[in-house]
């Protein structure tokens, strides 16, 4: 019954959790629109107390390893690389978007998930959108009854014929803080579903995922790990002053 603490800071989003054998033991989440992964230690020290454990007494130490912001995935996964160094634990990442459509998919059987109310006619896809410049998302397609990967994780650009194979055939929830900026170019086709309220990534989701990858002891080399930016870095070169 391994116990892991989970990290997630992909984006402003920040959180952290506890899981005993997948079950949610605590978490705390804290969202700011500057950054929230300044509070990262803080967080971690109260789901730690709120399990009422110790930080030695963990198994392993999952991270959402990415794609997302780079500065978050930076601290978020220095820190877990820290700990893990630290107490001697495993390290375990976890693809941002996965982690995303599992949210979803584990409350398939909640009424109010918006994939009970998809057509049950067709196969309903699940589509994690993280921003990132301009018309550009990360993204992956999932299938919603299953996680199987349809579209593995990109940086895509979206327009008006982006994904539209697929939405030939099949209904699509797009959803996180990428979706809404694609709204107005996809929305138009009856089968592109827009969730109402913005879902970001979160350790509940890390650490129910991380179970099973602590059951097949899929464990980084922690010295070597480095986050999936999935695009290299892109900085702005100050101007020089003309003479």
């Amino acid at each position: 019954m391994p116990i892991i603490l989970s990290i997630e800071t992909s984006t402003k989003a920040c959180s952290a959790a506890i899981h005993q054998d997948g079950k949610l033991l605590s978490v705390s989440e804290l969202y700011n629109e500057k950054s929230s992964s300044g509070m990262l230690t803080t967080l971690i020290e109260h789901v730690v107390k709120t399990a009422s454990l110790k930080l030695q007494e963990v198994d392993a130490i999952a991270v959402a390893k990415g794609p997302g912001s780079y500065t978050g995935l930076r601290i978020g996964v220095s820190t877990a690389k820290g700990l893990c160094f630290t107490l001697e634990k495993p390290l375990i990442a976890i693809n941002t978007l996965e982690a995303m459509a599992f949210s979803i998919f584990d409350l398939k059987s909640d009424a109010q998930n918006p994939v009970t109310n998809l057509q049950s006619s067709i196969v309903n896809l699940l589509c994690p959108m993280l921003d990132a410049r301009r018309m550009e998302v990360y993204c992956a397609v999932y299938k919603a009854d299953s996680l199987e990967v349809i579209e593995p994780t990109q940086a895509k650009i979206i327009d008006e014929t982006s994904f539209a194979d697929l939405l030939e055939k099949h209904q699509i929830i797009f959803f996180g803080d990428g979706a809404e900026k694609c709204r107005t170019t996809l929305g138009a086709n009856p089968n592109a579903v827009f969730l109402n309220h913005t879902i970001y990534p979160s350790a509940k989701s890390i650490g129910a995922l991380a179970n099973g990858a602590f059951e097949q002891q899929q464990f980084e080399n922690v010295a070597d790990f480095e986050p999936f930016y999935l695009k290299e870095f892109v900085g702005t070169t100050p101007k020089k002053n003309s003479i």
